[in-house]
């Protein structure tokens, strides 16, 4: 078992052919890889860290994703193949290699089905997928381990309109079209939709490893969910903080690793999960989904930790040899998603990460901001802009830094003019 670490935006495929995340020119006979999904860059710099070359697809086609791939195919109405049908035509025109899906695409068994017939998938099975984002499947196996999963229904037949429910579709990621249930028609058929009793409590989310049916926890965070200075609505995933499982009281952590064996043994997990769950006022846990692939909030394990992120996931797929731990760092590593202000340019977008971000990057020591439109690219006000990344001796401190990084980027660009007299090194 491997070692416990202590947008859619102009048509393109674009080969990147020696570049790489660190400028240095790759060695052709390195390990190859291909990522797709939603958004591909976190996965695909780590892969590059380790010494994979990697072909990617996504929604986006970032700067710094184009600087760490080989190879990028922007998919979407603003790319050269739809999302997600298209997904298996670009993978085959790839090189042979491992496939690995990331953030959205378990809500497609059946585009991961098909890539499987053209790719070995480093990752779950399409059947353990669709078992694994049944809720009624998990909510058995949660329940059986001793733990709780929230009451959920098909219909809202008889169900309350106090906002003690929501509304959740079942093919959806980053708490995009999650709401408060308050009797409003739907425009959906039953079938897209859950209706499921909202837990209040202390939101946490734990990472896990898979091989052969075993699990090892490797990690935890706590989401920030809904966080106004980020710009996102309710219930839209807006950024997590890392928590060391060294600071998870003792009776938490041990229910973490039952909850991730019960899971992955039932559903036979492979390679990175990550589990989405609240601890109640009585300390009660209750589950809220899993996901089968590896998570947003995994990146900041590996800042944390220096523990591979890639090289695990395809080492438990049978890829490559188990990494190494790293170095770590001593901080409480944080990100968030900086949602676009309605007053918005591209311009305004490039300027200030110019004018600012440097001084963060210098003064953590890795990149402070992530997913990096395009130069060329026109933001649209309200959708995922930039992603931010702020550290700190205390998971308070951490989350400090980093509102106050987004807040004074988003007013930047909201303003449209970055101030010399400003000192780009603040936090």
């Amino acid at each position: 078992m491997i070692g416990t670490p202590n947008k859619e935006r102009a048509a393109s495929r674009m080969t990147m052919g020696t570049a790489s995340a660190g400028g240095t020119p790759r060695d052709p006979a390195a390990k190859r890889c291909v990522v797709v999904g939603a958004t591909a860059r976190a996965f695909v710099e780590s892969a590059a860290r380790a010494g994979w070359v990697a072909h990617a697809a996504d929604l986006f086609g970032d700067v710094d994703l184009a600087a760490a791939a080989v190879e990028v195919v922007r998919l979407g109405a603003a790319g050269i193949a739809p999302y997600p049908d298209g997904i298996p035509g670009v993978v085959s025109s790839f090189p042979e290699a491992a496939c690995v899906y990331t953030g959205a695409l378990e809500n497609h068994p059946d585009v991961i089905a098909a890539i499987a017939a053209v790719r070995p998938l480093a990752g779950c099975s399409t059947d353990a997928i669709r078992r694994v984002r049944d809720p009624a499947a998990v909510a058995a196996v949660v329940r059986d381990a001793g733990l709780q999963f929230p009451d959920t229904y098909r219909s809202p037949t008889g169900l309350p309109t106090d906002d003690s429910f929501l509304v959740k579709p079942l093919r959806s990621a980053g708490g995009r079209g999650v709401h408060r249930w308050r009797g409003a028609m739907l425009n959906h058929a039953a079938r897209d939709v859950i209706w499921q009793r909202f837990v209040r409590g202390d939101c946490r989310s734990a990472s896990y490893v898979a091989r052969h049916g075993a699990a090892q926890l490797v990690g935890s965070s706590r989401p920030l969910t809904g966080a106004s200075w980020c710009g996102g609505r309710e219930f839209s995933y807006c950024g997590s903080v890392d928590l060391p499982l060294d600071d998870l009281p003792d009776g938490l952590r041990q229910t973490f690793e039952r909850l991730g064996g019960a899971v992955a043994a039932a559903f036979d997990l492979t390679g990175l999960f990550g589990i989405d769950l609240v601890v109640d006022a009585a300390g009660e846990v209750h589950v809220l989904e899993v996901n089968p692939r590896p998570t947003a909030s995994m990146e900041l394990l590996e800042r944390s930790t220096g523990w591979s992120v890639a090289a695990a996931h395809l080492a438990a797929c049978g890829w490559c040899a188990e990494p190494r731990g790293g170095a770590a760092t001593g901080d409480v590593w944080a990100k968030a998603i900086a949602y676009a202000p309605h007053t918005v340019t591209s311009a305004s977008v490039a300027e200030t990460i110019a004018s600012l971000t440097d001084g963060w990057t210098a003064a953590d020591g890795r990149p402070a901001v992530a997913d990096i439109p395009r130069a060329d690219e026109q933001p649209v006000p309200g959708a995922p802009l930039v992603t931010v990344f702020a550290r700190g001796d205390t998971h308070d401190r951490a989350v400090a830094a980093l509102r106050r990084r987004v807040l004074r980027l988003r007013r930047s660009i909201a303003n449209g003019l970055i101030r010399g007299a400003l000192d780009p090194r603040a936090s």
